[in-house]
């Protein structure tokens, strides 16, 4: 009876713990999904106001040609851009502003950008505390006749409400709520724009104020000056790092967002990106986590946590997982996640964190080994499935080495391009570098992580296969080159067109230091393959493809810089590491001052991002640039370095 008393006891306390840990992060989402944000991926200049979805919609009524600029977007490509040829069209869609991020919080208490449009200027801020939002609207540049802001007011994602324009006084009404909206100027009449729903129409003819609370013009500015000076003063607290952590914080503060469908808080790679309303790629979420957790512990949780989540019914984190529940059920992407859930609880120490996302992280640990093994080392590769929305995103490059290409995050590099695929194994014919590294990392990390929750037997059988991949890993060696290269299966031999990914075995900790050296003063530091002022390149300067400079064909990719940088930091490289923490600065702040934009990916000869259409503009993992500075200046977890300063 007394064993059955202590049975019922330990299954009721392993209960209320996964009651506990469920709470922990259903509290934490509910905490981050509250108040007034730029929370409408569709545009920068939506305040939405959560749980309730009630909307301030900002936009531009010009006289020049008529047009209304409705919704905006940060870095979106346009027809009439500065900096873009006349008459070429959008890559993400038509209109031809341009937003320039300024200071902003995290959690939308403030906010700042100015906007250019048409000939027009303007200066926008928000400042926002519980119910109460400030916007003010200060023009710069206007044009001969006077343009006007539109304050659109609605209620977003079919939530229940509405709203009211009275005596030229818009009025929310939402959940017994009424929320008027007061402005210091008269609204006059227009009725040329595409508006749906109760407006106001404010001459830009000198400063706009927009207000939930009835505030004279100097209580305005004083409650914007007051939230200003706090997100100036967070930036200012890292001294003379300010300059690569501001736009780190930017670019995460401004591409986090509210997803309507699943009930959450986001952060998607870009707001440019809207595959059926968003789109979460895997190891670039999992980057953007590893970057919050710099200053943000809870959208580092949330974005770690959704991410891994989204694994689907085979067991594998999908390559994106996007709205309407479209995913990549053929394929993964590299494994960082382990890593990543790792070093963020080296720096938060979370217990709960851990075990929100272990069962997961361990199922996708395992099927890489049960479904990717090849010749004794992994293949990248694409397993069929039956499409189910007939989006060409979903079922491009089913089991073949297209979709193996995706699967490793590099699509269209030339060293997976037309690789011989096994159809049957459902994988290349090639045992690769990159993929066998990220294994033995998410190994690592995977057994450190079922350590620290006390489950030893899952460690031991996660070692094991860790074990496998490293006593095969000798394999990938080339010694006459003096670097690391993928090995074909069907001829026998190493692939001698390799590109970054061939230095990704030093943070693994495979290769001697003399090994390790060989490789930088051979390679990196070759003119001919990868060094120069911009780097690193994606394939070598040598390469065919180079000249295209096209995506993976020869651009500078950030994350490459970031685990390259990873691994070098394992070794006694002090001239390769001071190299690629200078040029990866250098590359950041180059269009970041220019433009206000952060790339997907840069040109490796001029060291430009807009010098192609397919390079967003303000891609959030082009910040790992600036990761590097951090975590080389301690204010970073990193493996060797697991507490920041």
């Amino acid at each position: 009876m007394k064993r059955f008393l202590l049975i019922i006891s330990g299954i009721l306390s392993l209960n209320l713990c996964v009651i506990s840990q469920e709470t922990e992060y259903q509290n934490l989402q509910r905490s981050l999904s509250k108040g007034w944000n730029t929370w409408n991926i569709n545009s920068v200049l939506s305040h939405v106001y959560l749980p309730y979805a009630f909307a301030l919609n900002l936009g531009i009524k010009e006289y020049e040609e008529g047009f209304y600029l409705k919704e905006s977007l940060i870095g979106r490509l346009s027809e009439r851009s500065d900096d873009i040829s006349a008459g070429m069209i959008s890559l993400f869609g038509h209109g031809n502003e341009q937003v320039l991020p300024g200071p902003r919080s995290y959690d939308g208490s403030y906010t700042e950008l100015e906007l250019r449009w048409r000939g027009i200027k303007l200066k926008i801020q928000s400042a926002a505390g519980g119910d109460t939002l400030v916007l003010l609207v200060t023009p710069i540049k206007g044009q001969l006749k006077t343009p006007l802001l539109i304050v659109e007011g609605g209620m977003l994602w079919g939530n229940v409400g509405f709203v009211i324009n009275e005596n030229n006084q818009l009025t929310g009404h939402f959940a017994n709520i009424t929320m008027p909206v007061y402005t210091n100027k008269a609204s006059v009449k227009e009725v040329n724009l595409n508006a749906n729903a109760p407006y106001l129409a404010l001459p830009l003819d000198g400063q706009i104020f927009i207000s939930t609370a009835k505030l004279t013009d100097a209580q305005a500015i004083k409650y914007i000056d007051v939230h200003k000076e706090k997100v100036i003063a967070q930036e200012a607290s890292f001294g003379d790092l300010k300059e690569v952590y501001q736009p780190l914080h930017r670019i995460l503060a401004w591409n986090t967002i509210y997803d309507p469908e699943n009930k959450r808080v986001i952060s998607p790679v870009s707001r440019n990106w809207k595959w059926g309303g968003f789109v979460l790629f895997d190891w670039d979420t999992y980057f953007a986590a590893y970057m919050y957790s710099v200053d943000c512990k809870e959208l580092a949780y949330a974005n770690a946590v959704e991410v891994t989540h989204g694994i689907t019914p085979a067991g594998f984190i999908p390559n994106f997982s996007a709205g309407r529940g479209l995913k990549s059920l053929d394929r993964s992407q590299p494994p960082i996640g382990s890593f990543v859930v790792r070093e963020i609880y080296r720096k938060y120490q979370d217990k709960w964190f851990l075990e929100e996302v272990y069962n997961e992280l361990l199922t996708w640990n395992r099927w890489w080994f049960n479904n990717r093994m090849n010749q004794s080392l992994l293949s990248w590769g694409s397993t069929p499935y039956k499409p189910v929305t007939g989006n060409v995103n979903e079922y491009n490059g089913i089991n073949r080495s297209q979709g193996g290409g995706y699967e490793s995050g590099l699509d269209n590099s030339p060293m997976y391009e037309n690789m011989p695929f096994d159809t049957i194994k459902h994988v290349m014919q090639l045992n690769p570098v990159d993929l066998n590294s990220f294994y033995l990392m998410d190994c690592d990390a995977m057994s450190d992580i079922a350590r620290i929750l006390g489950k030893i037997k899952d460690a031991k059988e996660i070692d094991q296969r860790a074990g496998s991949i490293r006593n095969n890993f000798s394999r990938l060696w080339n010694e006459k080159t003096g670097i690391y290269c993928n090995y074909l299966i069907d001829t026998k031999e190493l692939f001698l067109r390799y590109t970054p990914t061939s230095f990704y075995p030093l943070f693994t900790g495979v290769p001697t230091q003399q090994q390790a050296k060989r490789m930088m003063d051979e390679h990196y530091f070759n003119t001919k393959e990868f060094y120069g002022e911009w780097v690193i390149p994606s394939i070598p300067r040598t390469d065919p493809a180079f000249p295209e400079n096209n995506y993976l064909k020869g651009r500078t990719w950030p994350p490459l810089n970031f685990l390259v940088y990873l691994g070098i930091r394992k070794y006694d490289l002090p001239e390769a590491r001071k190299d690629l923490v200078e040029k990866s600065k250098k590359l950041l702040l180059k269009e970041w001052i220019e433009k206000g934009h952060i790339h997907e990916c840069y040109n490796s000869t001029t060291g430009e991002g807009c010098d192609v259409l397919n390079s967003d503009r303000f891609y959030h993992w082009g910040a790992l640039l600036g990761m590097i500075v951090l975590m080389e200046n301690g204010k970073v977890p990193s493996p060797d370095n697991p507490i920041s300063k």
